[in-house]
């Protein structure tokens, strides 16, 4: 099967998450890999929901380069779609349908190049695929894995497959999710003094958040901190005073920040009749640009990085954040076909050439003495 056969057959598993059901999906993708060689293991995450490692001719002497990529898939959206989203058409040498950008486009690739490299025989160090659930909702399948103690072993380098028109982007911001429960006092909306309204509450508190100031200077290479309040709920039906209230935060982080500290000054803020749940707290990734593995895949590609064509972040994060942070630092670079932009938009879609082009890069990386 080639690259491009096999990202229409992954777009068409239905993984939106929630609820993910990416266990058939995961099955499909370890039976591929173990015919060629691979050793496959699953590690459940929830109910139809599986983890994959496979990994072949891994060595002692020398560590080997972690491939990346996510099986679920962002909801469809409101707005109606012109093609099936799971029906992977190729209409103008593009791929469309829910995921073919973010990211099974880039999860098809970099089993094809693994394929390909395993069916060379010997690869320096070996290689191990790390296909996780539940990404798009904070990367909670991957943090699952490694919170669970699954042996990672080490790794020579870590490639994360999201979209970047097959760009190496060496760093991406952090992320700090928080949910904010705010309680008042019932009572019949004909009364409202009888009641405390916990709407009106959580209203000041968003205005105050509105308003906050991170107070850092700015990272030289992911720039600012951002906040963003994205739901907001609150009552439970027209004529009375709501009791409770509840919004989310969501900070996208830079090195400058701590976010412990983050979380501290917030309950400061908004005081004591708030609780904080941190729902995901995740690292930025960065490395350096100048590590020989990013110089050896900018080669590979034929890129300079001196004319400024290659973005130094991305604002969105990966997996790679759990990953760098596993492997203790190790070089982590965001390389995947597909614009970033098309990402989660309705009548999604990836090239076809970015994705044969990115099987190609990957197989270059893997069959490169560094």
């Amino acid at each position: 099967m080639d690259v491009v056969s096999l990202a229409q057959k992954l777009v068409r598993f239905n993984t939106v998450n929630p609820p993910g059901n990416e266990k058939e999906i995961a099955e499909y993708c370890g039976s591929l890999l173990k015919k060629n060689g691979f050793d496959v293991s699953y590690y459940p995450y929830e109910k139809n929901r599986l983890n994959v490692i496979a990994e072949f001719g891994l060595a002692n002497d020398t560590h080997p380069v972690v491939l990346s990529g996510h099986l679920d898939v962002v909801p469809l959206g409101q707005k109606e779609w012109s093609v099936d989203p799971f029906g992977a058409e190729i209409i103008d040498g593009k791929l469309y349908g829910r995921g073919s950008c973010d990211m099974k486009g880039g999860v098809a690739a970099i089993m094809d190049a693994a394929i390909r490299s395993a069916r060379r025989g010997k690869v320096k160090g070996g290689i191990r695929l790390i296909l996780s659930v539940s990404e798009e909702d904070g990367c909670k399948g991957i943090a699952h894995l490694l919170n669970t103690g699954v042996d990672l072993g080490r790794a020579r380098a870590v490639i994360v497959a999201e979209p970047t028109n097959n760009l190496p982007v060496c760093a991406h911001k952090g992320a700090l999710y928080m949910w904010v429960k705010v309680f008042g006092k019932t009572a019949h909306s004909s009364m409202p003094e009888k009641g405390i309204n916990a709407v009106y509450k959580a209203a000041r508190a968003v205005t105050k958040i509105e308003e906050y100031q991170f107070d850092v200077e700015k990272d030289e290479v992911l720039g600012k901190p951002t906040l963003n309040v994205g739901v907001f709920k609150g009552g439970l039906n027209l004529n009375s005073v709501p009791d409770q209230a509840q919004f989310s935060i969501d900070i996208r982080s830079t090195r400058k920040i701590n976010h412990a500290q983050i979380v501290k000054n917030l309950q400061h803020l908004l005081g004591r009749d708030f609780t904080i749940d941190v729902l995901v707290d995740r690292k930025p990734v960065v490395t350096d640009d100048a590590h020989p593995f990013v110089k050896m895949t900018d080669r590979i590609i034929g890129l300079d990085r001196r004319n400024g064509t290659i973005p130094k972040a991305l604002p969105y994060f990966t997996d790679g954040s759990a990953l760098q942070e596993y492997y203790n630092g190790t070089p982590t670079i965001i390389l995947g076909p597909g614009k970033p932009q098309m990402a989660h938009q309705t009548d999604e879609y990836c090239p076809i050439k970015s994705i044969e082009e990115a099987a190609n890069i990957y197989f270059g990386i893997m069959n490169e003495e560094i």
